[in-house]
């Protein structure tokens, strides 16, 4: 390699970490690329960010504004803690330099004069400057002063030959605003790579945005949509998670609660790197049951996060100090993260995204998903949810972790449904607990439905819930249709568990 050449693999970063991860390790310098996108989806900023990591780089850098004044991008820095500091700028506003008073009597139209001019302004300001990086911001101003199609195009052309061997990396900003906000395929033809912001209003919340990468010439990038959100700081973008990529050796053990009834249920406890979906009614012990599993995990030395859409932290934390199971303990130690997540705030990526978080720099090896309802109301559409939630589990099933879904049910007893269709084939393991009434109380009972990594009992069990913690009874031989919800007595008197009382 030449001395003072950059190699063949450098990559030109684009400010933002999640989308070099998207373009597999940034842009492919020395060439031109447009971002574009509908006013208000991000563009100035991650344009701004860009130019800022070349700053921090030692670079000389120029942003070519045709639509916003110097104080207008001030504004826009200021309010992400930046400074302009480093960066040079062009205004629209210069071409009065060169056009002048007299450009009105000229036997060629203004519009020639002023385009013509700005253009060789710009060309004049890079022989200047000489940047590694610009952002031209926005091709529609161009569209306003060449008022032609054609002329637009050449023009456009004119730069892109202007800045070809001149070793700069290019990004053009397009607002969509010009062709009834259609996408120009003409610039995606011109341009070594496409990438598209889209902000999305949705009937209630606050907007989600995501992009894509139209193209990228010579570079295998992830595609597909890709949420993004903007923070102070710039844009924080959620790559698309492929569950392949992300493999990790691991043995399938089992993992035991602490009880040992409930563990003989599952021969031993969930397998590392399975699923198991926790269903039933509302206040069946569903969370309960679970946090058995979690702190037991926390109690070995393990680290676990646990994710609640419903429930808040609070309660859950009285909730399970009632029944013996101290989290604080090992929230303070930091073995134990519980996130509240409120599903009108978060998109599916972002969470994908935190609970992917968990797993590398926290090296968790439980995580609890409380509930899918919530899971739900994070993303409506019905198709992509199946879609996310398989592509989530089978990441956190070939990291070897221990994941719990807990999916609420519709009703109380008799009949009840679930809000979700065929969510069952997702999990490794199913876990039913039940209401059921007997000798004029309201018991619970619990069975195991299914179990891929193993063996499972098949018996349907009393499950008792109190101050004493969780305990598991002798199998229901003696009724029919407890699952139902309405079971008949057939037998001999059978011994039901009573409450347990514990002296504090």
């Amino acid at each position: 390699m030449t001395e003072g050449k950059p190699a063949k693999s450098a990559r030109v970063s684009t400010g933002s970490p999640g989308l070099d991860s998207v373009l597999r390790g940034g842009l492919p310098p020395n060439r031109v690329y447009l971002l574009e996108g509908a006013p208000g989806s991000g563009k100035t900023t991650l344009a701004l960010r860009y130019l800022l990591d070349g700053v921090g780089k030692g670079e000389r850098v120029l942003y070519v504004t045709l639509s916003e004044t110097a104080e207008e991008l001030q504004a826009v820095a200021e309010s992400h803690g930046w400074g302009l500091e480093g960066v040079d700028l062009f205004e629209l506003a210069s071409a009065n330099e060169v056009l002048g008073e007299g450009r009105e009597q000229s036997v060629l139209h203004s519009w020639e004069l002023e385009l013509g001019g700005t253009v060789r302004l710009i060309q004049e300001k890079v022989d200047e400057v000489q940047p590694t990086r610009i952002v031209f911001d926005s091709l529609s101003e161009m569209r306003l002063l060449a008022q032609d199609p054609l002329r637009y195009r050449r023009q456009v052309l004119a730069l892109k030959q202007f800045f070809a061997g001149r070793n700069i990396t290019v990004v053009l900003v397009d607002d969509l605003t010009g062709e009834n906000g259609q996408r120009d395929a003409h610039l995606h033809s011109l341009c070594h790579g496409v990438i598209t912001l889209e902000r999305l209003t949705l009937e209630f919340g606050p907007a989600r945005r995501r992009l894509q990468v139209q193209k990228l010439r010579g570079v295998n990038f992830v595609a597909g949509f890709h949420d993004f959100t903007i923070q102070e700081g710039g844009l924080e973008v959620y790559p698309r998670l492929i569950a392949a990529e992300h493999h990790a050796p691991f043995a399938g053990d089992p993992t035991p609660s602490g009880v040992p009834e409930l563990d003989r249920l599952l021969a031993g406890g969930p397998l590392r790197g399975t699923t198991t979906l926790v269903t039933g009614p509302a206040g069946a012990g569903k969370t309960t049951l679970t946090l058995q599993y979690v702190y037991a995990a926390c109690e070995r030395g393990e680290s676990a996060a646990l994710f609640e859409f419903d429930e808040r932290i609070g309660t859950l934390l009285v909730r399970a100090a009632a029944m013996g199971v101290d989290l604080q303990k090992h929230i303070d130690s930091g073995a134990l993260t519980i996130s509240q997540i409120d599903p009108a705030e978060v998109s599916p990526g972002q969470f994908a995204w935190m609970i992917r978080r968990e797993v590398t720099e926290r090296s968790v090896r439980m995580v609890v998903i409380d509930s899918l309802s919530g899971y739900v109301a994070a993303m409506p559409q019905e198709q992509q949810l199946i879609l996310q939630v398989h592509e989530l589990l089978s990441y956190l099933n070939q990291q070897g972790l221990v994941t719990f879904l807990i999916n609420p049910q519709s009703g109380l007893v008799g009949s009840m449904a679930t809000g979700l269709l065929n969510i069952s084939y997702v999990a490794d393991a199913v876990v039913l607990i039940r209401f059921f009434e007997a000798e004029g109380r309201v018991r619970k009972a619990i069975s195991v439905i299914k179990n891929r990594g193993g063996a499972h009992e098949d018996t349907i069990r009393e499950l008792r819930i109190d101050s004493g913690g969780i305990r598991i009874g002798e199998p229901l031989t003696n009724f029919r249709g407890v699952m139902t919800g309405t079971p008949e007595y057939a037998g001999e008197p059978h011994p039901l568990m009573e409450p347990r009382v514990v002296e504090s």
